[in-house]
């Protein structure tokens, strides 16, 4: 996926220092169980429409303004505000027109839709910071781009079915018996960035429950993300994030746990319900089936199986915010055998505000791993 140079990129600051807009007052997704997640306007300063959202949800919000938008976090804040979180809470013109869009936006849909989602910002943006007004003759007269694997769909006619396409997939990564045997994934390999100039290490501990335990070894200091059954974390050093510790909540969380199940075959189809094959597409110049389900907390997630090899090469899983759709995009390449199993020793993860890509360099299955692993992670803190 390109991204415009003025987009936000990996690099912490422009991850999430959008942290401070605007919103309008929706019911907060379910909290973790036993802990109760923070909330917007707790966890940042002048928040003013965007209320009673998780913090979470809350900066996955920003992405979706920068991705209808093209701008960046500074871009949207003062200029002053890149080495200076508090900063990020100051008022601007640019502000203030925002919070006007998003009330007329959703003025728009409960006038006319019933208030459901229909126009979004990128509804009319589409990566523009102004919407553009005059017809465009060369996009009249050309191909369009071809459409990314993601908007709702039903089971296409003459389409295998999804026992089907699983039952491929699952003789791909090496049959029913040996995906079943595979209880454990400790790695190690390299991260990049979009704006990193060097891969950094990372250690990976995982499990079908699923949980999955991810550290990044970075000049900064630590940032991990713990995914359990039940809960989510991500720890990151305060110089990278405004909130150092940040609960994953929703179809957040419900999305990373999806994401551990590609590395379990056995276990990726009991995450999905409401399972549908559409038409194939091409992606990357080959031929993929396109199968969708519905992730709990009401998210969809969207499966792309190679035709021929039967093996899963892109997985897409969105959930709703205020303005618009939160979608994460994962590309899985590299296979390769382990334990019998052929598992992506490499992977991309791309997201409305940052991409990283993965790659493994070392891999053990059915190792023991402690539990206190997928405990919450503690803050990060800045190498000595």
């Amino acid at each position: 996926m390109q991204m415009r140079s003025k987009r936000p990129i990996l690099a912490a600051m422009a991850t999430m220092a959008a942290a401070w807009l605007f919103t309008v007052t929706v019911s907060g997704q379910a909290a973790p169980a036993g802990e109760r997640p923070q909330m917007s306007e707790e966890a940042f300063k002048n928040i003013q429409v965007l209320k009673g959202i998780p913090a979470d949800q809350f900066m996955g919000t920003m992405g979706v303004f920068s991705a209808a938008t093209g701008l960046n976090c500074t871009d949207c804040h003062t200029e002053d505000s890149g080495g200076d979180w508090a900063k990020y809470a100051d008022d601007n013109a640019l502000k203030r027109q925002t919070r006007r869009m998003v009330l007329m936006m959703n003025a728009i849909n409960m006038a006319n839709f019933g208030g459901r989602q229909v126009v979004t910002c990128f509804t009319c943006h589409r990566g523009n910071s102004r919407p553009t007004v005059m017809p465009s003759i060369d996009l009249l007269y050309s191909s369009p781009p071809p459409e990314e694997p993601g908007e709702p769909i039903v089971q296409a006619p003459g389409q295998p079915t999804p026992d089907q396409v699983f039952e491929k997939y699952i003789q791909a990564s090496g049959g029913a018996q040996r995906t079943a045997a595979l209880t454990s994934l400790t790695a190690k390999g390299l991260s990049l960035g979009f704006s990193d100039a060097d891969k950094a290490p990372v250690e990976i501990y995982a499990t079908p429950l699923p949980q999955r335990t991810t550290i990044l070894h970075t000049l900064s200091g630590d940032t991990t993300t713990v995914i359990t059954p039940t809960a989510g974390w991500l720890a990151a050093p305060p110089t990278d994030r405004p909130l150092p510790m940040l609960p994953l909540t929703g179809t957040d969380l419900e999305g990373a746990k999806l994401e551990v199940l590609a590395f379990f075959p056995a276990r990726l189809k009991q995450a999905l319900t409401n399972i549908r094959v559409g038409y194939p597409t091409e992606i990357d110049g080959k031929e993929v089936n396109v199968l969708q389900g519905t992730i709990a907390g009401n998210g969809t997630a969207t499966l792309c199986f190679d035709k021929e090899t039967g093996l899963l090469t892109r997985m897409i899983h969105w959930g709703t915010s205020p303005v618009g759709r939160i979608v994460q995009r994962v590309d899985y390449s590299d296979y390769r055998d382990l334990a019998g199993v052929k598992l992506p020793f490499k992977w991309t993860v791309a997201w409305l505000n940052g991409r990283s890509s993965f790659e493994l360099t070392d891999a053990q299955a059915n190792t023991p791993i402690a539990a206190a692993r997928f405990n919450k992670p503690a803050p990060s803190t800045p190498p000595k």
